[in-house]
């Protein structure tokens, strides 16, 4: 998201980026769905921290779709006027997610993920 190639200053942040990793494609989540996926209940906030802080390469060597991470009220949090907030509007419309003003409407977009997901794939 963020041109930065420091290493992770929390811990966590690697959970976090291996959870957005699996949001599909042309779906979104919300900062505290993927902070209680990533087994840091109650951490949004930090969601929102560790996705400005995704190394350039990614994370174990595949991007991290920082762009599908979206408020609980369906909004992007980028200024609307702000670069940051066009870019992840074009790349979510890109995905075909609808996105009208600043909102995108949870009920038809929103991951909601399978049992098999929650078995096999997230693994906190």
């Amino acid at each position: 998201m963020l041109k930065n190639n420091k290493r992770p200053v929390n811990v966590n942040y690697p959970r976090i980026w291996q959870t957005v990793q699996l949001i599909p494609y042309g779906k979104v989540a919300c900062y505290g769905q993927v902070a209680d996926l990533a087994g840091l209940p109650g951490k949004a906030r930090l969601v929102g921290k560790a996705l400005g802080k995704i190394p350039d390469d990614g994370w174990k060597g595949k991007s991290v779709p920082w762009h599908r991470v979206i408020n609980s009220q369906g909004k992007i949090s980028f200024a609307v006027e702000s670069e940051l907030f066009a870019k992840q509007s074009a790349l979510l419309q890109e995905e075909q997610v609808v996105v009208i003003g600043n909102r995108v409407k949870l009920t038809d977009f929103q991951w909601q993920p399978d049992l098999a997901e929650l078995l096999f794939k997230l693994t906190y």
